[in-house]
């Protein structure tokens, strides 16, 4: 058994190894996995993964013993001390307390009338979408149709000008690009159509430049997303000179016993909103279709009882979830599913494990648009659950009522490529067809 695999994103062009994940929770809870050199990346310490749902709960919700904050929320450890402290700064990198009051004051900013207002917003946007896609009767899904509701929603979200929304799909890009090159030097914005913010922004991109060996800097440092830092500041200054009914300009105006949201915090948790937010969604839309379209059956009795669509959408996160682990680090010596886990050990659990555990679910390999109960983790657990589920719900449903029963007889057109990455899951390219009526 060659457990490396799970490691090595070059395994996931073929999708997620789930014939080397059984095998390895057959044997035991949790498995030491090396990390070799691949990538041009150095080969790292190493790390425990987690691999049944029990445990990968266990580690989600124990915070104080698990953090996300030592090491950060990736596998692989920043390259310096400069860039971890930099990353730790953001809430998805953060434990309580502090975790804690960053979410509190992003939940108060998602009043119910802006959430409501999103929610219509979807629904038309969803349509517009299929409305221009229909005539031509083909269509790449991933890219076509999935990449644009997530890029509306948060533009939306965020007081994002909509002319500006093209530079979250290059941020977003060059972040996958960390594992996949296709995306490593995305460049679709065009600046004659932008804001001048963003054209502002796009200058300071230019000044972005390969080091000696012809790399790019990590997309996870300031140094690899300057541009992306650059408008969010000029953003916030905007928004608290010009508040609209965003949740943004509700956020910037939000305070509480420490005061109001920092710049500097303002800026890391707009990463959180242009990048996560983004990259998770554009992937679980595709996997979600792909399958639907793998298991006939199960696409045909949806089309004939659109009341299970819901149900249906639950069952795609679960079997298909857009984020293949996270990582922890352990503050103590521990015991972990009988095996001694020392203090600093990188703990990664793995969703897509955990939402295959045949001990939580019957027959889990198979897609079951029917499944009850559907107790899956693909918005994780505990303090970090995803803030965003709800609104990655509806998006999900506005974009599946649409598709569905507009594009008759859809079926693939091609071979799916999948993300060259161990990170996020999803198809980057999905050819799909229908009737063109």
């Amino acid at each position: 058994m060659d457990r490396t695999r799970l490691f090595d994103p070059a395994t996931y062009v073929e999708g997620v190894p789930y014939d080397l994940i059984a095998e390895m929770r057959e044997g035991a809870p949790v498995h030491w996995v090396d990390e070799p050199s691949v990538m041009g990346w150095d080969e790292g310490p190493g790390y425990w993964a987690v691999l049944t749902h029990e445990l990968v709960n266990q580690v989600l919700r124990d915070p104080s013993t698990f953090s996300s904050h030592q090491g950060a929320t990736q596998i692989r450890d920043p390259g310096t001390a400069e860039m971890l402290a930099f990353v730790q700064r953001m809430m998805l990198n953060q434990d309580p307390p502090s975790h804690t009051r960053l979410r509190r004051l992003l939940t108060k900013s998602f009043t119910p009338r802006a959430v409501t207002a999103l929610e219509d917003d979807i629904s038309s946007r969803a349509k517009s979408i299929i409305d221009r896609v229909a005539p031509s009767g083909r269509a790449d899904f991933a890219s076509d149709i999935a990449v644009e509701l997530p890029l509306m929603t948060l533009a939306a979200i965020m007081g994002v000008p909509e002319e500006d929304r093209m530079l979250l799909f290059d941020w977003s890009n060059r972040v996958i690009g960390y594992q996949d090159s296709e995306y490593a030097i995305s460049d679709r914005f065009d600046p004659s159509t932008g804001t001048d913010m963003a054209r502002k922004a796009r200058k300071v991109r230019d000044e972005i430049k390969p080091d000696a060996d012809g790399r790019m800097p990590d997309p996870r440092s300031r140094e690899g997303l300057a541009d992306m830092y650059f408008y969010a500041s000029e953003l916030a200054t905007h928004r608290r000179e010009y508040p609209g009914s965003d949740v943004v300009s509700i956020l910037l105006a939000t305070e509480d016993e420490q005061g109001a949201i920092t710049t500097e915090e303002f800026e890391t948790m707009f990463f959180l909103f242009a990048v996560a937010g983004n990259e998770t969604l554009r992937n679980a839309i595709p996997g979600g279709m792909l399958a639907l379209l793998e298991h006939p059956s199960e696409m045909s009795k949806l089309i004939a009882q659109p009341e299970l669509l819901p149900n249906a959408i639950e069952e795609m996160l679960r079997y298909a979830p857009p984020v293949v682990h996270f990582r922890r680090t352990a503050t103590r010596a521990v015991d972990l599913g009988g095996v001694k886990v020392k203090r600093n050990d990188k703990i990664v659990v793995y969703h897509v494990a955990a939402n295959r555990d045949p001990q939580v679910f019957s027959n889990p390999e198979r897609f079951d648009i029917e499944r009850s109960p559907n107790d899956h983790v693909t918005f994780g657990a505990g303090p970090h659950f995803c803030l965003g589920a709800h609104l990655a719900r509806r998006q999900m449903l506005a974009i599946f009522e649409q598709a569905l029963w507009r594009l008759p007889n859809i079926t693939l057109n091609g071979q799916p490529e999948h993300l060259v990455s161990n990170f996020q899951n999803g198809p980057k390219h999905l050819p799909v067809k229908w009737d063109n009526v």
